[in-house]
């Protein structure tokens, strides 16, 4: 069995859970912050949307510069739930692509993160797909999921029954 093969599974999982998170982003709350370090719901709605990116740019290129002349690479941030839920869509689909053409010989590559031409970091492609996309999506989806419970806006469940989704309460 290939890795990529053991990969995708999780990957379907950890996607799905993270739509059902962001589909529960009341588009009126958008702006609202828990504190001032901390991102908005846009911000980091914006940001999940986003995160899938990573497995492409991971396997299809051998680098990525995060602000290449000194500017930080940002998308746009996100107008509406709606709106990030189709670029989530759109994403996860092309990093699923990614994901499932990528052969064991293609995920041993090394991939390079650098700031401004300056080298952070040098990992195999495997690793950027779990820490970069997976851990990195759960990361800030748990983050959401407490921005949610805040505002009384119902947390879906994730890898088991939510206090909001628990079927064996009353």
């Amino acid at each position: 069995m290939m890795l990529s093969e053991t990969l995708l599974p999780e990957f379907d999982q950890e996607m799905a859970s993270t739509r059902k998170t962001i589909e529960r982003v009341p588009d009126d709350l958008l702006d609202w912050q828990a504190h001032p370090k901390s991102m908005s719901l846009r911000n980091i709605t914006t940001h999940l949307a986003n995160i899938p990116t990573w497995a492409v740019h991971g396997i299809s290129r051998d680098s990525l510069d995060v602000a290449p002349g000194g500017v930080a690479m940002r998308p746009d941030p996100v107008g509406s739930t709606r709106e990030a839920l189709d670029i989530f869509d759109r994403n996860a689909a092309e990093a699923r692509a990614a994901i499932a053409g990528a052969d064991d010989a293609k995920l041993a590559e090394t991939w390079t993160l650098m700031h401004n031409g300056q080298k952070l970091f040098t990992l195999p492609k495997s690793v950027v797909l779990r820490n970069f996309v997976l851990n990195h999506i759960i990361h800030h989806r748990a983050q959401l999921g407490v921005f949610l419970r805040l505002n009384d806006v119902a947390v879906p469940s994730v890898y088991g029954p939510s206090a909001d989704e628990n079927p064996f309460t009353g």
